[in-house]
């Protein structure tokens, strides 16, 4: 008897559709993703129902993903020029790139244009003074878990000095940039 394998790819064969449909194809499926997911990792699920068998092959779609992994930048934008390159040549590119970043442009715009409305509003002065500690303390907070990451869970000597400088540092308001530089560097020194 004869086994049937478990994952079947499908060959590199073109489906026969005018380059406008597809060009429109793959900005609505972009915007649909992009409205309907958060992007980056949680949208390749969608993106895979959405293309593979309509606008591309599985084996494409799988060197699409696989080399939005291994360059550097965002994920989501990555992933788009690769399916609208494969897709629809340099156009379909600009189609799902423009699919890509419409929606969160506008939420953003609309965002901005809300907080503008209401910028000097007494209410939100106090909303955002309620913030501030909580953010402070969010920061605190991470800092503390991170500091604490060692693998022995004791706070060395050596991390409270260069805890203490950095504070010192900042203290007299020295760029962040040159304070973690020093921190590392002083890490160095002293973690040998």
């Amino acid at each position: 008897m004869k086994k049937k394998p478990r994952i079947k790819i499908k060959s590199r064969v073109r489906i026969k559709t005018p380059k406008l449909v597809v060009w429109g194809r793959l900005f609505w499926m972009f915007i649909k993703i992009n409205v309907l997911t958060t992007s980056g990792p949680a949208s390749v699920g969608l993106l895979y129902k959405e293309s593979v068998g309509e606008l591309m092959s599985e084996v494409e779609f799988i060197e699409a993903v696989g080399f939005s992994n291994v360059l550097p930048g965002s994920e989501a934008l990555k992933l788009a020029m690769f399916v609208g390159y494969a897709a629809g040549g340099i156009p379909g590119t600009i189609a799902a790139l423009l699919g890509s970043i419409l929606p969160p442009t506008l939420i953003m715009l609309a965002v901005a244009a809300a907080i503008q409305r209401v910028q000097g509003e007494a209410w939100m002065q106090g909303f955002i003074k309620g913030l501030a500690p909580a953010v402070a303390m969010l920061i605190v907070v991470v800092a503390w878990q991170i500091f604490r990451s060692e693998s022995t869970k004791t706070i060395q000597t050596r991390a409270l000095i260069i805890a203490g400088l950095s504070a010192i540092a900042f203290w007299f308001n020295l760029p962040s940039p040159l304070v973690l530089l020093g921190a590392g560097i002083l890490g160095v020194i002293l973690f040998r």
